[in-house]
């Protein structure tokens, strides 16, 4: 059954005449007659009364003219409803990645390319580190942006994607600042007892890998209690500022505060843990937005 069967039979019931219902369908009177026989044909029954006088329906044809119109009209709103999403699909790019990475280096990303996005949306969906390769690999994003180390695999088949390096950061050891501008929790010398209250992340998070890593293998590493655990970066920002201990954060976000004084290095580069960005993507062709964006941002 064809929706163009439902409209023809809905104008012959109005028009009441097989040759001005053709007309109003622009096709030819024998051509509309057949495709009121195929729509019969469909129901299993005769819908018209086939008269020399004006065309009435059959009770059968009473009894679907009101369905039609409902069908008729569900499918031309479904239609324009597709096609309304098609269009923004085209104009949708989606990128997967983690919280800290969308406000430090996406952030930075969305201003200079306002100019593409002009016309179209940037869709950012925010995961833990497993979960944005999860969502590239099942098709659901046309963009991954992760984290990228020694210490953590990301398993991609290099033969399905591949990836450029748009970024390099390292986590820092920060603390309130003081107001002459000194760290107000520091580490000692190497060998020093003092213990140093310490922010540690989560550990299912990528940057609490990274740092758990860096002390596990740094014959640097200081005395530190661990006082707070959290999944979050923006949390240990806010509980640095207040005083609470020493976090490892990304350089990206807390440069402007140690310029300004409001926090400080906590130790010296020793204790810094370096790391590249990279954003991945399927071999495939992409839509022309995103094939846009994977062009700028592979100009680093």
């Amino acid at each position: 059954m064809q929706l163009k069967w439902l409209e023809d039979f809905i104008v012959l019931a109005q028009e009441r005449s097989f040759t001005r219902a053709a007309e109003l369908r622009h096709v030819t009177h024998p051509a509309f007659g057949r495709r009121i026989r195929a729509l019969e044909a469909w129901a299993g029954t005769p819908l018209v009364e086939r008269t020399s006088g004006p065309v009435t329906l059959t009770p059968a044809g009473h009894s679907f003219l009101e369905t039609a119109g409902q069908l008729a009209r569900n499918l031309a709103q479904s239609h324009e409803e597709l096609q309304s999403l098609a269009g923004r699909q085209a104009r949708t790019v989606t990128l997967a990645t983690g919280r800290t990475l969308a406000r430090t280096v996406v952030a930075d990303w969305l201003v200079r390319l306002q100019p593409l996005l002009q016309g179209g949306e940037l869709c950012i969906r925010t995961r833990a580190l497993a979960d944005t390769v999860a969502l590239l690999e099942r098709n659901e994003a046309d963009f991954s942006l992760v984290y990228h180390h020694p210490a953590l695999a990301i398993r991609l088949d290099a033969r399905q994607f591949l990836h450029r390096t748009v970024a390099s950061d390292r986590l820092v050891p920060v603390s309130r600042a003081t107001a002459q501008g000194h760290a107000l929790h520091r580490f000692g010398p190497s060998g020093a007892t003092d213990t140093v209250p310490y922010l540690a992340y989560a550990p299912q998070l990528a940057l609490g890998r990274l740092v758990e890593d860096h002390l596990a293998h740094n014959p640097h590493a200081p005395r530190l209690q661990r006082v707070v655990e959290c999944d979050s970066a923006d949390a240990h920002y806010e509980y640095v500022q207040k005083g609470l201990g020493v976090a490892w954060l990304p350089w990206s976000m807390v440069h402007a505060d140690c310029q300004a004084r409001r926090l400080a290095l906590a130790g010296d580069a020793r204790m810094e843990v370096r790391f590249d960005v990279r954003l991945y993507r399927p071999k495939r062709r992409l839509g022309p937005l995103a094939e846009a964006l994977w062009k700028a941002l592979s100009q680093r």
